[in-house]
């Protein structure tokens, strides 16, 4: 009796060790995200120029911000990319963002169409989206072979606003940026 009483007693131990060590594990994972999710606080803010409609919204603390083309009408529009640490090299195809902005002179129909032929075949899904009482279009799904994500179009003056975001990573951060979005008429 003794034996089995050790031998139970042993099997118990190591399953409380387990059990104590998964939960630990579990509450360190848990405090992590946690953590990251403070660490993005408070928010920076972007402000777009004034005549393409001043563009804003708040993004994480811990992302940069990188301006790739001027305002002027020659250089076709403005467009910003945000990522998380240091903003990828925007020259190479196919290469995803966090966050990226254009503002273009761009017919707002005409770029809601260009999405057409993707809605069709089902790889994007196509819903209306509201933000601070502008109302505009939303594209979830597939964009390419290697870029999944989301965007928002809206209609600001003359101009058409897309904010897009390629990897269904940062879909928690970029549906917390659409909720801050504000244009001048």
């Amino acid at each position: 009796l003794f034996l089995q009483y050790n031998e139970e007693k042993n099997t118990v131990d190591a399953q409380i060790d387990a059990a104590a060590a998964k939960a630990e594990k579990e509450q360190a994972d848990k405090d992590a995200s946690k953590f990251l999710e403070k660490e993005k606080e408070p928010n920076k803010q972007f402000v777009g120029p004034d005549d393409y409609g001043r563009l804003t919204f708040s993004y994480p603390k811990t992302w940069n911000l990188y301006v790739a083309s001027s305002t002027t009408e020659s250089s076709g529009g403005f467009k910003a990319y945000l990522h998380p640490g240091f903003v990828p090299s925007i020259d190479v195809k196919d290469q995803r963002f966090a966050l990226r902005v254009v503002i273009e002179s761009t017919d707002f129909g005409k770029v809601v169409s260009g999405y057409d032929s993707l809605v069709e075949k089902g790889d994007l899904k196509s819903s209306q989206t509201s933000s601070n009482g502008q109302s505009g279009t939303r594209l979830d799904g597939n964009f390419s072979k290697d870029i999944r994500g989301a965007v928002v179009i809206y209609k600001v003056r003359d101009k058409t606003v897309s904010l897009f975001t390629d990897a269904d990573t940062f879909k928690p951060d970029f549906e917390n940026i659409i909720k801050t979005i504000k244009f001048n008429e």
